[in-house]
């Protein structure tokens, strides 16, 4: 863990989804220097399933010594930033720092993302994070110590990055480029980075899109706020770097990195756009268990096999079959499978006691996952997690994602039947 220097008192940092996650760890971080925090996020009052609002982040941030300014704001509106950044100006007398942390996430591809989910991540991540610097630098500009961080990745054109979920890679690109080209803009007066994590995050957003069990293969977001703090602590001259989190505390010299993770020793997921190359990321991503979707597959002129290992696994799902299982799940998924095994086979969860087999269902499938043959078999025997599976690509999701999550309880279910 790295320590505190205090190199941030009276400094003041306006955050922007500081209510949770990644933005509240760095404002704790800041505020243990004694800082001034700018709590600027949408959430007034207790979400039904997130946890935290702008005045529990505040209460928070004063417990660890900082001083705090909750702010109503959601980045789209310019009005409630430029209102949020008069208060600021108002009650701290100037603004040193600026962390774009707020953002929105749909990993969809083009044709199951509705326009209204597009023109939110373009909105919050792209839109809201260029007008909220836009109004804060003239007040950076003032500042010894003048700052902006943003949470988004380096610009890696890898296509990997983008067949899954185009949208949101441009959404978070659009922060990128804010940085590529605003340090350029002011380089010599403030200094604009980003910051992006090695693996993935314990936040409310994870454990949504990964479902139970996925925080184990998580950092906490400690380390995001550890990276954050040495990032804001350098002059303004350190400018236009697209940093991550492990190699920054590395250079810091923080050695022991087990003390971040959610559960010490367990292997973890690797994060998005972070790959050197492909043949770098397929290793990695065959570590964990996956195989990732740009793999090309291996040549052979051998006449295609039986179905057996499928049929094998189809098998065992009928097994656990039950009343309760379709009155609990209610839903009727289709399985394209390519590789070895190539076919339709599908799991029919919505009528009487349930049905599997080959070919398409009699109902209209709620969801349709693609997926290569023998990571098929290893994702229902519990050898490849769903959520690396997805999130490397190599398991590709159309249709209800709430459907798609309680099939993982299913596939549990089977493994301790020992199917």
């Amino acid at each position: 863990m790295l320590q505190n220097t205090g190199k941030l008192a009276g400094c003041t940092l306006f955050i922007t989804g500081a209510s949770r996650g990644i933005g509240k760890a760095i404002a704790l971080k800041a505020a243990r220097d004694g800082a001034n925090v700018v709590i600027a996020a949408k959430t007034a009052e207790q979400h039904p399933k997130l946890p935290g609002t702008i005045y529990t982040a505040a209460e928070e941030v004063e417990a660890a010594g900082g001083k705090a300014l909750p702010c109503i704001v959601d980045i789209r509106d310019e009005q409630q930033i430029g209102t949020a950044v008069q208060k600021a100006i108002d009650t701290f007398g100037g603004i040193d720092i600026l962390v774009n942390n707020a953002s929105a996430i749909s990993l969809t591809g083009t044709l199951e993302t509705p326009m209204k989910k597009v023109d939110l991540m373009l909105g919050i991540n792209l839109r809201g994070t260029y007008l909220t610097s836009k109004l804060i630098i003239p007040h950076l500009l003032k500042s010894r110590c003048p700052h902006i961080l943003n949470l988004s990745p380096p610009l890696n054109l890898n296509p990997v990055w983008f067949k899954n979920h185009t949208a949101y890679t441009m959404a978070k690109y659009g922060m990128s480029m804010c940085v590529l080209g605003m340090a350029e803009e002011f380089r010599g007066q403030l200094a604009v980075n980003a910051l992006w994590p090695k693996t993935a995050i314990q936040t409310a957003a994870m454990d949504m899109l990964g479902g139970e069990g996925v925080a184990k293969q998580c950092r906490k977001a400690d380390i995001m706020a550890d990276a954050a703090y040495a990032i804001l602590s350098k002059p303004k001259e350190y400018t236009g770097h697209f940093l991550v989190d492990e190699d920054v505390l590395r250079e810091q010299g923080v050695q022991d990195f087990e003390a971040y993770a959610v559960q010490p020793g367990h292997p973890l997921l690797p994060d998005f756009f972070l790959d050197e190359t492909p043949d770098v990321l397929v290793q990695q991503m065959e570590q964990h268990g996956a195989t990732p979707a740009f793999k090309p597959p291996p040549l052979s002129t051998a006449p295609p096999p039986s179905d057996g290992p499928i049929e094998s696994t189809f098998n065992a799902i009928r097994g656990v079959l039950s009343e309760d299982v379709v009155k609990s799940t209610q839903g009727v998924y289709r399985f394209d499978l390519s590789g070895e095994h190539a076919g339709v086979w599908f799991l029919d969860l919505k009528s009487g006691s349930g049905s599997a087999g080959k070919g398409d269902p009699s109902l209209k499938a709620d969801v349709v996952m693609k997926m290569d043959s023998g990571d098929f078999n290893k994702m229902f025997a519990g050898k490849l997690k769903p959520t690396l599976a997805f999130m490397s690509g190599k398991l590709q999701i159309k249709g209800d994602m709430t459907l798609a999550i309680k099939l993982e309880k299913l596939m549990s279910r089977m493994n301790k039947a020992k199917l």
